[in-house]
């Protein structure tokens, strides 16, 4: 049986812990950025842990994990 492939664009937009969490980027982070406050364009610089329902949707995305 062969392999099963993993979704190509999980693996440039997802990272998982090695405590098995599911990390991401921000979103509303591109463009349009003057009608934003201060506070929430600073909070979105750092990576995001996703909540495990959406976690689960993103590791059938990657079936083998990320080996980063």
């Amino acid at each position: 049986m062969s392999k099963m492939k993993t979704t190509s664009s999980v693996k440039k937009r997802f990272k998982v812990t090695a405590s098995g969490l599911v990390k991401a980027g921000p979103g509303n982070k591109r463009h349009c950025l003057t009608a934003r406050s201060t506070k929430s364009k600073r909070q979105n610089r750092r990576m995001q842990v996703l909540e495990p329902q959406d976690a689960r949707t993103v590791k059938q995305w990657m079936p083998y994990g990320l080996s980063r």
